[in-house]
């Protein structure tokens, strides 16, 4: 018998948890700041938030981030860049910008706002180009590449 695997999402990656379905936007919540619950409900929480895509979904996402599990905060990011709602990008900013937080985090949150693409970010990005930790340093160099890159294609679109 063919073993079953994991799917290719909607957005184009194979992740470590299938969505949760059948569950409201608050008992999602509820499972994401359960700093008890299995990882693997508490990812597909994540990812089940993610396919959403509503404002509520993204307020959901980065309310999460008070969780003590940097491996949740990271894969928290890293969904927020692919959504591309720029109602993330103050979470994200808070997250790059923290010292605090966990360094992968920091990367995870630099990239994600290269992904959604807003100039609003340039700014904070700009900031840590320089920062001691290279995961943070070169994430917010490729971010800023990304949004250059993505300035440009407008203007030749135009």
């Amino acid at each position: 018998m063919p073993q079953s695997v994991p799917e290719v999402s909607e957005f184009g990656s194979v992740d470590p948890a299938p969505p949760a379905d059948g569950f409201e936007h608050h008992e999602l919540r509820s499972t994401l700041l359960d700093d008890q619950a299995r990882m693997f409900e508490r990812m597909r929480a994540v990812f089940a938030l993610r396919n959403d895509g509503s404002n509520a979904a993204v307020d959901a996402l980065c309310d999460a981030f008070v969780s003590t599990s940097a491996l949740l905060r990271h894969e928290l990011a890293y969904v927020l860049g692919q959504m591309q709602n720029t109602r993330a990008l103050p979470t994200l900013w808070e997250r790059l910008e923290d010292e605090e937080e966990h360094v992968m985090v920091r990367h995870e949150a630099a990239e994600a706002m290269g992904a959604i693409g807003d100039p609003s970010s340039r700014t904070v990005l700009e900031r840590f180009l320089t920062h001691p930790a290279p995961e943070v340093s070169e994430s917010c160099e490729v971010a800023l590449d990304l949004l250059d890159w993505c300035e440009r294609s407008e203007w030749e679109r135009d």
